[in-house]
């Protein structure tokens, strides 16, 4: 990096802090985020997302604050807000846009503003950029620069980490570009991709996630269709997977920020341009479905009108605490819509958030957990994949259903009496 830059980071989730730290280490950065709790816990040295450790925050040299008046003057500002969707699955940009004008409350002339939130194509240049002329009284392209710059973080992923990853870069003009090059060159060795311009890189990092999306929800319907022929869904999975070229997908719930979102940017984006999108939204529809059906297989296996049932993990994916978007609670819902009393837990997300974002609170721990008619392995927690048989027969009836949504116990020997039923 420039020793003339300097660098802020709006945002300090998920995406924003460990990009921020990861830029530190280079030269002058400020981390800003609207929440004062969040800033004081980053400062006492805890992270909620579990991206980075105490360790590394209090070695670090990056800057926090939750006070926008001290981005002013800053040479290069990154807004990383989430862009999730609303209850209509259409986007909702009020995060984006809400940085845009704070950010542009204090744009000096000769400023980037680079995006990293996932949009659909045009919103950089066409939402955002206007949003900072009102904010800042400047002209786009003139007194300030748009740039946009994808993030790829996959929370939980060690390997793939910011300073790990191809970074793409796109710039109102190629002076942008290449300051940009060498801002994010600096952190991951220079492995950088230039995209012709911002609404290619928007549309490159939309279509990631529906690609893969798409991929899931393949493999729910195979999971879907194979459970109707009495096949084992992860038998064929395995199988099949001895084939050189055979993507190696496997059925779930799909949820979270990405995955489960961002085809909804991509087929609104489409919608505006006259194109109906039939194998994203198809492949949005499967995986949505997916929570129901598992409740209905379950509520099956039961055999009775009302029962107990104890679910195991409720974040979006195994080993993270991120509770966004999580698809269990659709699980959950169906089979308390059916009749069943149903307990949660999970020993990697937070009681509070839980109890915030979805109003469940959630067992302490499985000391007293027992008697329950079903349990519904949901979430692949390092936790719950170590359960041996008798683990699980503790925490049932004689008459036990183990729901296994994630396949982690099929090599568990279970007896005669117990019900296993696997997506």
């Amino acid at each position: 990096m420039s020793g003339a830059e300097t660098v802020s980071v709006v945002g300090l989730g998920y995406v924003g802090l460990p990009l921020a730290m990861a830029l530190a280490k280079h030269g002058p950065v400020l981390g800003f985020d609207i929440s004062a709790e969040r800033i004081a816990e980053l400062k006492r040295g805890f992270d909620r997302t579990s991206e980075v450790t105490a360790a590394a925050l209090a070695l670090s040299t990056l800057e926090l604050t939750d006070d926008p008046a001290k981005i002013d003057g800053s040479s290069v500002l990154i807004i990383t807000v989430p862009t999730p969707v609303g209850g209509d699955n259409e986007p909702d940009l009020s995060a984006v846009v809400a940085a845009s004008e704070t950010v542009g409350a204090a744009l000096q002339p000769g400023a980037i503003v680079v995006y990293e939130s996932t949009v659909y194509p045009g919103v950089t240049e066409d939402i955002c950029g206007p949003a900072l002329e009102r904010a800042s009284g400047l002209v786009c392209g003139e007194d300030f620069f748009l740039g946009y710059s994808p993030e790829r973080i996959n929370p939980g992923d060690r390997e793939h980490t910011v300073d790990r990853i191809t970074k793409i870069v796109a710039g109102q003009t190629p002076e942008v570009v290449e300051r940009l090059a060498a801002i994010y060159g600096a952190i991951n060795g220079g492995d950088i991709h230039r995209a012709p311009d911002i609404r290619t890189a928007e549309a490159a990092k939309v279509i990631e996630n529906a690609q893969r999306d798409i991929n899931i929800a393949f493999v729910n319907e195979v999971a879907m269709i194979l459970g109707r022929l009495e096949i084992n869904a992860s038998d064929v999975l395995d199988a099949a997977n001895t084939k050189w070229n055979f993507l190696p997908f496997r059925p779930g719930l799909v949820g979270g920020h990405c995955i489960g979102v961002d085809p909804y940017y991509l087929a609104h984006a489409a919608e505006q341009a006259g194109h109906h999108p039939e194998i994203i939204l198809a492949g949005r529809r499967i995986n949505d479905g997916v929570g129901a059906y598992v409740a209905d297989n379950v509520d099956a296996a039961m055999a009775r009108e009302t029962g107990r049932v104890l679910v195991l993990g409720l974040t979006f994916k195994e080993n993270v605490p991120d509770l966004r978007n999580s698809k269990v609670i659709d699980v959950i819902a169906a089979l308390t819509a059916r009749g069943h009393a149903v307990d949660v837990y999970d020993p990697q997300a937070d009681a509070g958030e839980a109890k915030a974002q979805y109003g469940l609170d959630l067992l302490a721990s499985l000391d007293n957990a027992r008697g329950y008619d079903a349990v519904v392995g949901a979430v692949r927690h390092r936790e719950f994949e170590i359960f041996t048989a008798d683990d699980l027969l503790r925490l049932g009836a004689a008459d036990l259903v183990v729901a296994d949504i994630k396949g982690m116990w099929r090599g568990l020997a279970l007896p005669d009496g117990v019900r296993r039923w696997q997506l």
